[in-house]
């Protein structure tokens, strides 16, 4: 008879025991989807940056933009917050209409923005050594980058993100 009654008890410690591990896998497959790997938004600091000099369209400055180690994040598609100094005159103004596609960087996937800094024709401007460089959104973070060479400056233009260099020559009207 004693082995008639430790039969059920032991079926539902057995039950039981099931019911918590299949709630444990749905916890930790809840928990992992949460915690999912979708790629975030880049801020100035997730990147390392450098300036060229470019001959092309009259000359611009090409910004690559690259994630540090470990980091992978995600540009959108407009034009990089710049400025060569602190005042108004000095940042840059968007050279195309449209926003293009989200650039994702990560390892040695770049992204890539062209500065023309002169887009008058005249003898007029200031010269500048170096540019003031955020991502958009995130300007409290700007970091400082020396130009190849002194710029003169008069309303420039950026082009958006792009994954592609030759997509990022400024061309103005």
């Amino acid at each position: 008879m004693r082995s008639r009654f430790a039969a059920p008890s032991a079926r539902l410690a057995l039950a039981a025991v099931a019911a918590m591990a299949v709630t444990a896998t749905a916890t930790a497959t809840a928990t992992a989807d949460s915690r999912s790997t979708a790629v975030r938004a880049c801020v100035t600091k997730d990147l390392t940056y450098k300036v060229s000099l470019k001959t092309q369209a009259g000359g611009y400055f090409l910004v690559t933009a690259k994630a540090k180690p470990g980091v992978t994040c995600y540009l959108e598609g407009v034009f990089p917050s710049a400025s060569f100094g602190s005042s108004a005159d000095t940042e840059v103004s968007p050279a195309e209409h449209a926003v293009s596609d989200r650039v994702t960087v990560s390892g040695s996937t770049a992204a890539y923005a062209g500065i023309n800094p002169k887009t008058t024709n005249n003898d007029h401007g200031r010269e500048f050594d170096f540019l003031h460089l955020a991502v958009a959104g995130d300007e409290s973070h700007a970091v400082t980058l020396a130009l190849p060479e002194t710029a003169t400056v008069d309303r420039p233009i950026a082009t958006n993100w792009h994954a592609d260099p030759a997509d990022a020559v400024p061309f103005s009207d």
